[in-house]
């Protein structure tokens, strides 16, 4: 697999030079598309000069600014891919065993683990784990499973967590409750549901902070996140993975519990004695 544009400005960040910072910036806040925009607006946005851009791309290994605005492209056309693209994209009949798809899903765990630093980690496990910032979830039309799962392990480890409803009639009534800093965590991987992108923004709007978790292309509803989480979903099928998706999500639910584990302790117990009582007809 091809390394991301935004994966090579990552890795260089040591090398630039603070208008390449700057530019870097400008390219992340509205990735892949702020740098398919025409090099001269791209240079008023980021307020330096279009040479600059130009040695700026060389840097990261271009022949030029084309070839830089033809990489974002292939990468657009990748987070687009269905898994009849992906079928017929496989050169040669692939091994079907259970070992053999194992042995990809691990590599993909292990790409997990470089993704998301410890820091990183940590600062989702706070803003999730602080008491004072309600929860909202949801996801697209696969990846919602994934936000479900979270919310009914979350929910017995805290109050005030959400599970947002794909119909969209309702989601007005959910984002009337937003207060500034709660957070809405939505999960979206390629083909991206266009509406998930609409529900953010307006989530931002009313001050709420959007953690988004997606794939390496990166879902339009990102744009403007406090946390992003980039997870290899691509296992070489024409299936994507949600194995590390899974994955991410139990491993944040350890933490979430041991942060104070007498209330997580005292709700668990609640919560299944309340589970424990005996249903009462209607009538008796």
């Amino acid at each position: 697999m091809s390394v991301q544009i935004r994966h090579l400005m990552e890795d260089m960040i040591e090398q630039l030079t603070p208008a390449e910072r700057q530019l870097k910036s400008v390219l992340m806040a509205d990735y892949p598309f702020a740098g398919l925009e025409p090099i001269q607006e791209l240079s008023r946005k980021a307020r330096i000069s279009a040479p600059s851009i130009s040695r700026f791309v060389t840097k990261l290994g271009f022949a030029g600014f084309q070839e830089f605005q033809q990489k974002l492209v292939q990468e657009l056309k990748q987070g687009n891919r269905s898994p009849i693209d992906l079928r017929e994209g496989q050169l040669t009949e692939q091994e079907a065993s259970l070992v053999s798809y194992l042995q990809r899903i691990e590599s993909l765990n292990a790409e997990l683990a470089e993704r998301v630093s410890p820091a990183q980690f940590e600062r989702i496990c706070r803003l999730l784990g602080d008491p004072k910032r309600r929860i909202y979830m949801i996801g697209g039309r696969m990846s919602d499973s994934i936000a479900g799962f979270f919310v009914r392990h979350l929910c017995q480890i805290r109050k005030d967590v959400y599970h947002i409803p794909a119909d969209q009639e309702i989601w007005p009534d959910y984002l009337l409750r937003l207060r500034p800093k709660d957070i809405v965590l939505v999960i979206d991987f390629r083909r991206y549901q266009a509406s998930l992108e609409q529900l953010s923004s307006q989530a931002r709007t009313c001050k709420a902070q959007t953690i988004v978790i997606t794939d390496q292309w990166i879902s339009p509803c990102a744009k403007g996140a406090s946390e992003l989480i980039s997870v290899p979903i691509d296992s070489g099928t024409l299936w994507d993975s949600y194995v590390p998706a899974f994955a991410l999500v139990e491993a944040l639910l350890i933490p979430l519990a041991e942060m104070d584990w007498e209330a997580t302790r005292a709700r668990i117990a609640q919560w299944d004695g309340l589970r424990d009582e005996p249903t009462i007809g209607i009538g008796e």
